[in-house]
């Protein structure tokens, strides 16, 4: 399916975010503003491309966007406010760091908070509809990855370069033999209700 534009008549950004399932590290998001002509036929939502095209899309969307940011929420901070926020605060975040100020904002989702009274509109799925919300979804993704293989060389017992945080079985198992790290999420249901974890 061919992503297209959302609007082309005013400045428009798209934001998305990654991490928000996952067990340990941060919730990124970014948001992009591509420029009116721009048109990739790889570029799709960021769940649907392979490790190996998100990182060569990387490079591409951060040289081709008229104007890109990304950032983290982390842990504390969502176990303090929870990940729906955590990921709205992060969106927000990301947008604050746009070296121009979008006239509108299209959002991944159903959920979002006004920002600087700029008008948005929430899109389900728009990741796979609209190219600078797939733009935002692959940044989120490949910032957010990075940054869980820097954290993999201090904890490789959890296998995040491999995971990335998410709950996977391997995942699981080693949170049950080596308990926490600072980088889990502790308002997460860390272990399956069978497993008692002392926090």
């Amino acid at each position: 399916m061919l992503l297209a534009n959302h609007s082309s008549l005013i400045l428009e950004c798209g934001t998305d975010e990654a991490g928000r399932g996952c067990l340990a590290g941060p919730v990124t998001a970014a948001a992009v503003i591509l420029p009116e002509n721009f048109s990739n036929t790889v570029l799709n939502d960021s769940k649907q491309l392979s490790e190996k095209k998100r990182m060569l899309l990387k490079p591409i969307i951060e040289e081709q966007a008229l104007s890109f940011g990304v950032a983290h929420v982390f842990e504390e901070e969502i176990d303090e406010i929870n990940i729906l926020n955590a990921s709205i605060l992060a969106m927000h975040h990301s947008i604050d760091k746009l070296s121009k100020t979008p006239e509108f904002i299209i959002v991944d989702g159903n959920r979002f908070k006004l920002y600087k009274n700029i008008p948005h509109e929430t899109i389900i799925k728009g990741d796979g509809k609209y190219l600078s919300i797939a733009a935002a979804s692959v940044l989120a993704k490949t910032h957010r990855d990075l940054y869980m293989d820097k954290i993999h060389q201090e904890f490789p017992m959890y296998n995040w370069k491999q995971n990335k945080g998410y709950p996977t079985k391997e995942h699981r198992a080693a949170i049950k033999k080596y308990g926490i790290t600072k980088y889990h999420r502790k308002s997460f249901r860390l272990l399956p209700d069978q497993f008692k974890l002392d926090l």
